[in-house]
């Protein structure tokens, strides 16, 4: 769990922590989804293949779902064939008649890029490119992104698809999300199907090896172990390059317990495959070397001045009250004591006076733990900006509600307690 913080505010040029040469850029930390650094991360810019992260969140989710089976063969369309023929664009070649299994062309789309792959992907789940481009943008919606448009699912420019763009697209659309909504994807597609680094992380591998179609599948993430700009800890997660959207990469990379997602949209400065790695590489070192995740306030945590509530009609008078879990906040080296928390209780469950109705159950949510930052930098919130992560505060123990002798006794001691500072009132007049 994570704390609420203000929202998000723009840093301005004298305050930038790091410089990053790209139209666009942003790093978050993926377990809380805390915004570390960005630079214009809500102009919706083209992503080129960095579209395909939306593919493999579709894939992964039909497989879970059933709909489709790793194992599964597919036969592919003359759309698919000529496409994977271009050896111009990232490929394997796939024959007219040949039989792939859904496992190769997902391997094949993941490590390499394979565009022809990705449709016949696309085509195995909704039936038709243009039937999944409507399930790509439905479950960006459901996914919480606000600035996306797809288009096709390569992440190719329609002009590249030889005339057979999606239904409803132009012919020079191309996919397009802002960095926010690109980070906020790859935070959820690692969340929900980890096991998306296990192929991401593959340095290289051999499409049907062994056989006449054997292809050679260096991965473009050239960060990985063993590549021209190694990068310890990264395990992912896609690249992304054409003639409009420029050198993109989205990164993901864990140290010692902190996983970080980076992503750099038009990165400047060296050629167009080799850009996207230098800038990458300095967001990276700026969120380790600057940031650690920490236990901040524990499980059961108690605010003096709000440990308890108030109760009415209960055996006890009062109730205590505490975090239900520990709070985890990315926390800037030389900042764990910047932040203040506060119990936001829940006003409905309130009587007028301020107090919980007997019975209470024990862990009984009565609100929440809000934490602000008292620290001297800015905040750049989270990059789910739909979202208040917070922490639940529940009830110590039970109370039980007062039997109707105790409550009838409360009351004549209520109605003579009343009497008695009336008379005392009267006497003191007196004098």
């Amino acid at each position: 769990m994570v704390s609420a913080f203000s929202p998000f505010t723009t840093v301005s040029a004298a305050e930038e922590p790091i410089t990053i040469n790209a139209s666009s850029a942003i790093i978050i930390e993926e377990s809380t989804g805390t915004i570390l650094y960005g630079k214009n991360i809500d102009e919706k810019l083209p992503v080129a293949s960095m579209a395909k992260v939306m593919t493999e969140y579709l894939v992964l989710e039909a497989i879970k779902d059933g709909k489709i089976k790793w194992e599964q063969t597919y036969t592919p369309s003359e759309y698919v064939y000529k496409i994977s023929q271009n050896g111009d664009l990232s490929n394997v070649p796939l024959r007219q008649d040949g039989s792939y299994t859904v496992q190769e062309l997902y391997e094949a789309m993941a490590i390499y890029s394979a565009n022809g792959a990705a449709i016949a992907l696309a085509e195995i789940i909704a039936g038709s490119e243009t039937a999944f481009v409507k399930q790509m943008n439905e479950k960006a919606k459901a996914l919480g992104l606000t600035n996306y448009e797809f288009v096709n699912a390569t992440g190719l420019e329609n002009k590249d698809l030889l005339g057979m763009h999606p239904d409803g697209t132009s012919a020079d659309a191309e996919n397009r999300l802002s960095a926010r909504d690109m980070a906020l994807l790859s935070q959820k597609l690692i969340n929900d199907f980890p096991e998306v680094l296990d192929t991401a992380s593959t340095p290289k591998k051999v499409f049907r090896e062994g056989t006449d179609d054997a292809t050679n599948m260096p991965n473009w993430n050239w960060m990985l172990p063993g590549l021209v700009y190694e990068y310890e800890g990264v395990d992912g997660l896609k690249t992304g390059s054409t003639t409009n959207a420029g050198s993109c990469f989205t990164a993901t990379a864990e140290r010692n317990g902190m996983r970080v997602i980076s992503v750099v949209m038009n990165a400047q400065g060296k050629s167009l495959h080799e850009s996207r790695f230098v800038e990458t590489e300095k967001m990276l070192n700026y969120a380790f070397n600057n940031f650690s995740v920490k236990e901040v306030f524990p499980a059961n945590y108690q605010i003096k001045s709000q440990s308890t509530i108030p109760v009415v009609k209960g055996k006890e008078d009062q109730v205590s009250i505490h975090t239900k879990e520990a709070i985890n906040l990315v926390v800037k080296n030389g900042e764990e004591n910047a932040y203040k928390p506060t119990f936001q209780l829940d006003q409905k469950q309130l009587t007028k006076k301020g107090e919980l109705t007997a019975p209470v159950k024990k862990d009984q949510k009565v609100g929440t733990m809000v934490v602000s930052y008292q620290g001297n930098g800015s905040s750049l919130g989270f990059v789910d900006k739909n979202k208040s992560p917070q922490v639940d505060v529940v009830t110590k123990e039970a109370v039980e509600k007062a039997n109707w002798f105790v409550l009838s006794m409360r009351g004549v001691g209520g109605f003579f307690s009343g009497l008695w500072g009336t008379i005392t009132d009267t006497v003191k007049g007196w004098f």
